[in-house]
């Protein structure tokens, strides 16, 4: 079963409507009610966006993401996902000197099974990742971001600075990644 975690997006509801139109098996729960002792019974995870920095909320995503990496388990970090999946691997962000929002084209670069092609995806962020571990590989970079979509190596763990549920190629990108799990 899949678990998305509501991490205080407003894109969240687009998020469980995608779901619920993919016939995705999923049980989705707030950061804050989420038992994390619980975590074995899914077996595979989407971490939302956010709206605001909460020290709890980055522990729990962290603690999400070792054990999607232990377990080798199929993760999608979006947006905030991709964030804290970077910074818990060793990556960094940085402010970005203006907001990117709205739908932008994008041109995956590199094979993976979720998207190829070229892509409309819809962002709505103000801080970037601006470095990644060496473990992550780079799917496809536009001219304000560096790191739109990347992959762990020989792994299905995937983030994606963009908001897939918010564009219909990004909703192939979902359907793409629930049947990986």
């Amino acid at each position: 079963m899949l678990l998305v975690v509501d991490n205080g997006s407003v894109y969240t509801p687009s998020l469980l409507n995608c779901m619920n139109e993919l016939h995705a098996n999923y049980e989705h729960y707030t950061v804050s009610d989420l038992n994390m002792s619980s975590l074995d019974k899914y077996s595979a995870f989407i971490l939302s966006g956010r709206r605001k920095n909460d020290p709890y909320m980055n522990a729990a995503n962290s603690k999400i993401i070792k054990h999607a990496l232990r377990k080798e388990e199929p993760l999608l970090g979006i947006c905030y996902g991709a964030e804290i999946l970077a910074l818990t691997l060793g990556g960094t962000l940085q402010k970005m000197t203006s907001s990117r929002q709205g739908l932008y084209q994008i041109e995956i670069k590199n094979d993976n099974p979720l998207i190829n092609g070229k892509i409309q995806v819809f962002e709505s962020h103000s801080y970037m990742i601006s470095k990644l571990d060496s473990s992550f590989k780079i799917l496809a970079s536009s001219s304000q971001c560096k790191f739109e979509f990347f992959c762990i190596e020989n792994q299905n763990i995937f983030g994606t600075q963009f908001h897939p549920e918010m564009s219909q190629d990004g909703k192939t990108l979902l359907k793409n990644f629930i049947s990986i799990q």
